[in-house]
């Protein structure tokens, strides 16, 4: 087990007053492993702190304001690549039947490109490999640790401790290509409804691969929390070392 990744995972959840107590857990974990350059390991402990201090309803208005309403901080790996193509569909079966290869089972509740899933299948593999695997969305890493920096939020440690774990290091063009995506101000909710807007419906043979899509934005779309309300995804917090 790699809890350097497990924390990253954990800290990428919900907020709950389960992961603001395991602060000092998390710290522990990562100081031990020593695998984050130390610049990148501070910010990692005060994103840590901020949490631990702050306001549960607020950390978690944060939260659903940042990732489940910011379609372009979306912590679902393939949108950013994929979006509603049939391509996705296809990267979801062939992620999936990866973790069951290698043992872990996901439940159906539970998109495989979740960040915080991933990160947690990541903890459980060889170090070795678990890096050579992160390197093939660092580009998305990348990017997002942009887009947070731009709103100056802490969150962005997550995103640079991956960078910097990932063994193969993302391209500028790669980056680029994302951050060139439309990445509307979190504050504008109009402007976040349209980008989630769901494509208008169609019916007969056209409509085959637009099902298909549709089914997916709707999963997602149906796991994002209401402000206030807890998650889907709980993760047992780090042990105590």
């Amino acid at each position: 087990m790699t809890w350097t990744f497990k924390a990253l995972s954990v800290l990428l959840n919900y907020p709950t007053a389960e992961l603001q107590w395991a602060g000092g857990d998390m710290k522990s974990a990562i100081e031990t492993e020593k695998l984050l350059p130390p610049a990148v390991q501070r910010a990692l402990f005060a994103l840590i702190d901020e949490i631990a201090a702050g306001d549960l309803y607020d950390l978690q208005e944060r939260y659903v304001l940042l990732f489940d309403r910011t379609r372009s901080l979306s912590l679902h790996l393939f949108e950013h690549v994929h979006g509603e193509s049939r391509d996705r569909g296809q990267a979801m079966v062939d992620l999936q039947n990866l973790y069951g290869q290698k043992g872990l089972e996901v439940s159906a509740s539970e998109l495989p490109d979740f960040v915080p899933l991933f990160l947690e299948f990541l903890s459980t593999q060889p170090r070795e490999e678990a890096y050579e695997l992160l390197g093939q969305p660092a580009h998305i890493m990348a990017a997002l640790a942009e887009r947070l920096r731009k709103r100056d939020s802490a969150y962005e440690s997550v995103f640079r401790a991956l960078v910097a774990l990932a063994h193969a290091k993302p391209k500028g063009e790669d980056i680029a290509a994302i951050l060139n995506e439309p990445d509307p101000d979190p504050n504008d909710f109009t402007a976040l409804d349209a980008a989630w807007e769901d494509e208008p419906v169609q019916f007969g043979p056209a409509a085959a691969d637009s099902c298909k899509d549709g089914l997916i934005a709707r999963v997602r779309a149906g796991r994002r929390p209401a402000p206030g309300m807890p998650a889907g995804v709980h993760r047992p917090v780090l042990p105590p070392q």
